[in-house]
């Protein structure tokens, strides 16, 4: 889909800070992060969100689930990260490319410890 971000980010069109990528999938951090780790994995194959899906993008979804901790653990995410995927305009979804987002407060022994707090999922989601 020529107008779609994330399709357009897929094809090399638009530079993206990319962290995993294999024939199907592509993972890059976000643009405009909403936490100290925000990164988003996508299907280089436009899907719009989850209504889209179909039985023959089974392996395609596993593969994606799959991908997620593999990317998070090699990005240091030893203590753990929140998974969000948002479908439809009432799912708040923003860009209607199917993505995973996975959020994490940081990648630092201190935090891992809890020697240091910081509450990023209010900070990220308000009082939604």
């Amino acid at each position: 889909m020529s107008g779609c971000i994330f399709c357009r980010i897929a094809a090399g069109e638009v530079n993206a800070k990319v962290v995993y990528e294999d024939d199907q999938l592509l993972a890059f951090k976000d643009h405009a992060p909403k936490a100290p780790v925000h990164i988003l994995v996508i299907p280089k194959r436009h899907i719009a969100n989850l209504y889209e899906l179909t039985d023959d993008d089974a392996d395609l979804m596993a593969r994606i689930m799959l991908s997620i901790p593999k990317v998070a653990a090699q990005a240091g995410l030893q203590s753990g990260f929140r998974t969000i995927t948002n479908t439809g305009s009432g799912g708040r979804q923003e860009v209607y490319h199917m993505h995973f987002i996975y959020w994490a407060a940081a990648s630092c022994r201190p935090c891992d410890r809890g020697e240091i707090e910081w509450d990023w999922a209010v900070s990220a989601f308000g009082n939604y």
